[in-house]
């Protein structure tokens, strides 16, 4: 490629920060590859409270904290942490805030109880990467977005973020894995998600029933994209998804060392042979 085309990673897990599921390695190696190959590559992840800082050499970047995420009216500010991917010549940025994500638990505590503020937090969290983005100044030509926490970037970009230059050209690839969680995240999902009057209550009707499947189905639908990250992924979710017209999806492969077929799917949604 004559420019160095650029592609955003948003993911709730990565190798070797967090580990929640194998997917947290293959992140790390789409990254690595991604970079290898010619591409200019960010992370964006939160920082949730089981990431030691000190291990992994994280550090605050004062010039981009200092934004402040309002969801359902309460502000939150928006920490932003950044380090440098182990054997790789790219950033990893960490979003934190001291009520979401200092608890040492992920998405549930010690008892195994799902927490009723995981609604807010991915809301936090979606909003938090896409704001940090606008802060970077730094438009990716690719967002692929994994794990049911990053399920609302897609619908975000097609609606409040739809006018913000940053993102004018950026295409989306969604990775749907199988479903983590049977938990909802609750009555008030929908109200904390509208984060702007360019969402309408209409555009997140996959979403509202606020199940992992639900999730899956409103991401799969906004995105230009998307990759099967599993052998069980949600077979309803699935056939919604293949008979959408124009869709591009990525089958799931079991053995994927080498991810050229990802890089592929990238170079596709860039107009690249």
């Amino acid at each position: 490629m004559s420019t160095k085309k650029r592609i955003l990673f948003i993911a709730q897990e990565m190798s070797p920060y967090l580990d929640l599921t194998e997917y947290a390695n293959m992140v790390n190696k789409m990254a690595i590859k991604s970079n290898e190959a010619g591409l200019e590559v960010r992370v964006i992840m939160p920082r949730f409270g089981n990431i030691n800082e000190r291990r992994h050499r994280l550090h605050e970047v004062v010039r981009l904290s200092g934004i402040n995420i309002v969801i359902d009216g309460d502000d939150y500010p928006l920490i932003i942490k950044v380090a440098s991917l182990p054997n790789a010549r790219l950033q990893v940025y960490f979003l934190d805030n001291e009520d979401y994500f200092k608890r040492k638990g992920v998405f549930a505590d010690d008892d195994g109880t799902f927490y009723d503020d995981n609604a807010a937090r991915m809301v936090f969290f979606c909003k938090g990467a896409l704001e940090t983005v606008k802060k970077f100044g730094w438009p990716p030509d690719i967002i692929h977005c994994s794990g049911w926490m990053t399920s609302l970037i897609p619908v975000y970009l097609k609606t409040a973020y739809k006018k913000e230059p940053v993102f004018a050209q950026t295409k989306t690839v969604f990775s749907m894995e199988p479903n983590s969680f049977k938990d909802k995240l609750g009555a008030t999902f929908i109200k904390k998600a509208i984060i702007s009057n360019q969402i309408k209550e209409k555009d997140l009707e996959l979403y509202k029933d606020g199940t992992n499947s639900a999730l899956n189905r409103g991401a799969a639908k906004f995105a230009d994209a998307v990759v099967l990250a599993g052998e069980k992924v949600d077979k309803k979710t699935l056939d919604e998804v293949k008979a959408e017209k124009g869709k591009i999806i990525l089958p799931y492969k079991k053995e994927n060392e080498d991810l050229v077929d990802y890089l592929q799917l990238y170079h596709q949604l860039l107009g690249v042979k």
